[in-house]
């Protein structure tokens, strides 16, 4: 069996609604994670110093989407309309039935909030049950125990350390920490996130 590539699509929950990555999202983005060094610490980027930088950022990931290796979202709050941050799926393996979540940057004002726990919600969701994914899995720097929190409470499992797996953009090497979840893990997951977002 082959699950289906993730294309570009709009996903709709109560909070917040993932809707293809373009460059109409530059404003808010900027308005949204700028420069924050907070939100782009553990990134694989430094830290834009302008809204031009943070375009050609932008530009990049849509040119991925186009080129069919990842699928890029912009996060929008539906009580404001505007975007607020970035997620996506990557290493889009169709045969092997696996995908990534990751490259999510968000505002600092909804850390904490309803906005990674459904937008996590959405995306395993739509890669589960609608494309027929077999395995979704996270990677992050193994010193981001932010992130690695946050993986582990969406029910994956860590797998374990890539080590000196990238090298940063500081020039130092980074070692990954490795997370996943399988499709028979999925419903009492989904059963978990379901239930903490109703209880706000």
């Amino acid at each position: 069996m082959t699950a289906k590539p993730p294309t570009a699509t709009t996903l709709t929950g109560r909070h917040i609604r993932l809707e293809p990555l373009g460059r109409h999202h530059l404003a808010d983005l900027w308005a949204a994670v700028g420069s924050d060094p907070e939100v782009w610490r553990w990134t694989m980027d430094l830290p834009p110093a302008s809204e031009e930088e943070l375009g050609r950022i932008l530009d990049t990931r849509i040119a991925g989407a186009e080129r069919g290796d990842s699928v890029w979202f912009a996060a929008v709050d539906l009580a404001t309309g505007t975007a607020v941050g970035i997620t996506g799926y990557h290493d889009i393996n169709p045969v092997d039935e696996s995908v990534e979540i990751g490259g999510t940057l968000y505002a600092r004002s909804v850390w904490r909030t309803a906005v990674n726990t459904e937008a996590k919600l959405l995306l395993l969701t739509h890669a589960f049950e609608d494309l027929g994914t077999g395995r979704v899995y996270w990677k992050t720097d193994a010193l981001n125990e932010r992130s690695r929190n946050a993986i582990l409470r969406l029910g994956a499992q860590f797998e374990g350390v890539l080590r000196r797996h990238r090298l940063r953009p500081t020039g130092t090497w980074r070692d990954s920490a490795y997370f996943s979840m399988l499709a028979d893990e999925w419903p009492p997951a989904k059963a978990r996130l379901t239930d903490r977002l109703a209880r706000g």
